[in-house]
């Protein structure tokens, strides 16, 4: 489904909830593909605030809760769509939720309500700054490490730059790759030269435990992953690594961003609840003092 279809409105077969995209009064638009823009998605919709989740895809959308009060737009866009979105969309308030190393995204993002003349706040993930594992600043550095450093690895970086390590000697034997569950990662990954065991489709964050089984199974030596923070399942993967005896390779975040944690934003999320939602709770709270 094009971004372009969505806009100019869908019918009641194509949208989730048969509305006219012409009558959504929204006011907070998400944009999610993260843990952290599912944690905002299920607190609007427990308190009742109004919300649009943009994701890029429709594995995105298949993970995020059913809500009557809020609506899912699916599809990747370019900085004019994202205009168009604000300015048909009424919104008071867009939370970049994106992936850090989704920068273009962001830039994109920022431009768009910048244009429009909508708050727009960016949800940082902490810098993990860890002991004993090696950083590097590009996947190219990654691969170039790996390639001149013999032993198995698991790639945990995602789909997107996957063709960088494909430079690497033997990679479809030495290397396994984990990514989303979704029909286009899977075809590229295909098309790429990673099958049979050697790619593996799950959603995460996974547990250390998860990790430590896939790292052991494979006999890695080296695990590749992105400098995701707490809610990417960086340490998970970092203390799984150590106890499996494999050397963690970290890529680096493109750059260094202004923004809140996603405790911060809920704090302020909670000021935009419906009335009636503070009402029931003075209720409850009489009611308990009773």
């Amino acid at each position: 489904m094009s971004w372009e279809y969505l806009i100019l409105g869908s019918t009641a077969s194509e949208s989730r909830y048969g509305r006219q995209w012409g009558l959504m009064m929204n006011k907070i638009l998400i944009f999610a593909g993260t843990t952290e823009g599912r944690i905002l998605w299920e607190y609007c919709t427990a308190s009742e605030i109004p919300a649009t989740a943009a994701v890029a895809t429709e594995y995105g959308d298949s993970i995020l809760p059913e809500s009557e009060f809020s609506e899912t737009l699916v599809g990747r866009m370019d900085r004019r769509q994202m205009e168009e979105v604000l300015h048909s969309g009424q919104y008071k308030l867009v939370i970049d939720a994106t992936h850090p190393y989704a920068v273009e995204v962001t830039e994109n993002i920022r431009a768009a309500c910048k244009e429009c003349k909508v708050r727009y706040i960016r949800i940082l993930r902490e810098s993990l700054r860890t002991p004993g594992v090696k950083y590097v600043e590009s996947m190219e550095e990654a691969a170039e490490f790996l390639s001149t450093h013999e032993g198995t690895a698991l790639i945990t970086t995602g789909s997107k730059a996957l063709k960088v390590f494909t430079k690497i000697p033997d990679y479809a034997s030495r290397l396994t790759v984990r990514v989303l569950p979704d029909y286009e990662n899977v075809k590229l990954c295909m098309e790429l030269g990673f099958t049979g065991r050697h790619l593996i489709c799950m959603q995460g964050p996974f547990s250390e435990r998860l990790n430590l089984a896939i790292l052991k199974e494979i006999n890695a030596a080296y695990l590749v992953t992105k400098e995701a923070g707490t809610y990417g399942g960086f340490m998970e993967k970092v203390h799984a690594a150590k106890k499996a005896g494999a050397r963690v390779i970290v890529i680096r975040r493109p750059k260094e961003e202004e923004g809140y944690t996603i405790q911060e934003v809920l704090a302020e999320l909670e000021g935009m609840k419906p009335r009636e939602q503070f009402g029931k709770k003075e209720n409850e709270d009489s009611g308990k003092l009773l």
